[in-house]
């Protein structure tokens, strides 16, 4: 279960290095006006239905975000690192409308949130918060615009590669701990169709299959 962190003792140096282009005053209003939660691996910061009260930045970790359809199937769209804020939390909360999609942290993960309120005063106050937030929505604009590029014009063994390389570029390793039906979840498609293709990129020499592991070679 996600839990408050009280001490904010790290915060300081943690929005000075991530959030360089941002007034200073603006960074001691986000430390102090805000909370931090943390979340384990696995555990849910939004989810369909989720009424938001409040935006999030991540400081620290990795979350995953996913659309799910009526069915019940859901489609990975993009990660949201240290330093960014997830555009959809921003629209909620400024709406005070309930979340679409699902957020759901890869690793424990420090989450700051920030009142609709606050959002508000800032707009007014600093010229960097509007820069980050219309920042935040055409960053989020883009990567969707190419996970809808990789699904409509591409075959899912093009997609699959075009994944592998994604999850090295976000996670900074070549070596992936996750599984063929985590793959088969991510591109809603199924584990035998994931493991064929997967066999097919390791007879090509792109990949090496480890227990609980890919290691990425050559995509």
């Amino acid at each position: 279960m996600a839990i408050e962190i009280k001490d904010k003792t790290e915060l300081h140096s943690q929005m000075r290095q991530l959030f360089q282009g941002m007034e200073s005053a603006l960074l001691s209003d986000m430390e102090n006006e805000s909370t931090i939660w943390r979340f384990q691996e696995g555990e849910q910061l939004m989810h369909p239905g989720h009424y938001l009260r409040n935006m999030f930045f991540i400081t620290k970790g990795l979350v995953k975000v996913y659309r799910e359809d009526n069915d019940g199937a859901e489609f990975f769209m993009y990660y949201i690192k240290p330093g960014q804020a997830c555009a959809l939390s921003i629209a909620c909360t400024e709406r005070n409308e309930i979340s679409t999609v699902r957020a759901i942290a890869v690793e424990e993960t420090d989450a700051l949130m920030v009142s609709y309120t606050n959002m508000e005063e800032w707009l007014m106050q600093y010229k960097s918060w509007g820069r980050f937030v219309i920042d935040t929505f055409r960053h989020r604009l883009e990567e969707v615009l190419l996970a809808f590029d990789n699904v409509a014009f591409r075959g899912l063994d093009e997609r699959i590669e075009f994944y592998l390389k994604r999850q090295c570029r976000e996670t900074q390793s070549k070596t992936l701990t996750i599984s063929h039906q985590d793959i088969a979840n991510d591109l809603n498609t199924s584990r035998e169709v994931v493991s064929r293709l997967l066999k097919k990129l390791e007879q090509h020499g792109k990949i090496i299959m480890l227990r609980h592991a890919i290691e990425v070679l050559e995509l």
